[in-house]
């Protein structure tokens, strides 16, 4: 049988395949899922405080896709770590924690908060968020302050750091290189692109903010892009995201340069579809006479 294993951060994922964040809640609302079809995990975006999100409606369908607005609701760290953690820490899978805050000093508090939980593999700093102290402007639009914000971070923890970019900039491998030189161990890209739909029936538009993400297979080829030019200028590992449903897309992102994957918006279509996708890349591989993953990695560079 074909090995689709990868290595991130010196350890083995049984799968290149990672459910994103916002899509799995914090793990403990899937353990239905065979969990060997998973290479890890990200939980729902945390901060350092309780946080109630945006207004309903948050979430709306598209042609192509989804829009959101959910505004990053969650229970904050402590809860998860008291309450949540204990449910999923053996289900057999890593552990990802995705977090964010609003201005550098959340950044680091809640970096501190999860530097020495033992069962997190790894930290996933979201840094579309709005620096309440800089006007407003997303962390991850700055190449100062990502390479700032990241390096302050790290030396909170020693736990590998992934940064998640927005692909809304103009250049995404110069912020990736920035998120680099701060000293982050990964990239995860691309996070949402900013979106809109309007009811014509009720004239209004379908999320109450009225702007969200949109993600889905219409930003697939975006995605693949942000990975590829970013590829060519990083020497970090590159977690691909951005409208995966199958084995091909999978290897079209590894192709591309990335190391890994993250599965979004597909998982509210089937929750088990990292099972399916696995089984895929295994035939896929055996079909084509492909040992291993690593021989696709960075193919078309």
């Amino acid at each position: 049988m074909a090995d689709i294993s990868v290595k991130l951060f010196g350890e083995k994922l049984k799968t290149p395949l990672i459910p994103a964040s916002g899509v799995w809640g914090y793990g403990d609302e899937y353990d239905f899922v065979d969990q060997k079809y998973l290479g890890a995990f990200v939980t729902k975006g945390l901060s350092v405080r309780p946080r109630e999100g945006n207004p309903v409606p948050r979430i709306a369908e598209t042609e192509c896709g989804m829009l959101n607005s959910v505004g990053l609701n969650n229970v904050g760290i402590k809860y998860f770590i008291e309450e949540k953690l204990p449910k999923v820490k053996n289900l057999g899978t890593k552990i990802i924690v995705n977090f964010f805050g609003n201005t550098e000093e959340e950044y680091i508090e809640a970096a501190k908060m999860l530097a020495n939980v033992p069962e997190v593999f790894a930290l996933e700093m979201n840094v579309s968020c709005p620096n309440v102290k800089s006007g407003g402007i997303a962390f991850g639009q700055d190449p100062k302050l990502i390479e700032d914000l990241t390096a302050s971070v790290k030396k909170i923890t020693s736990k590998p750091l992934i940064v998640k970019l927005t692909p809304n900039v103009t250049n995404i491998p110069i912020i990736a290189k920035a998120a680099e030189f701060g000293g982050a161990d990964a990239v995860s890209l691309i996070n949402t692109v900013r979106g809109m739909s309007i009811d014509i029936k009720t004239k209004r538009p379908t999320l109450a903010t009225p702007i969200g993400g949109y993600s889905g297979k219409a930003i697939k080829p975006i995605a693949v892009r942000a990975v590829y030019e970013t590829a060519k200028e990083i020497k970090i590992p590159i977690i691909g995201i951005g409208g995966i449903y199958t084995a091909e897309d999978v290897i079209e992102f590894l192709m591309a340069g990335a190391t890994a994957v993250q599965i979004g918006s597909a998982v509210f279509a089937n929750p088990n579809i990292c099972e399916i996708i696995s089984k895929n890349l295994i035939t896929y591989c055996e079909n084509n006479d492909i040992k291993n993953l690593l021989s696709l990695y960075k193919a078309a560079l």
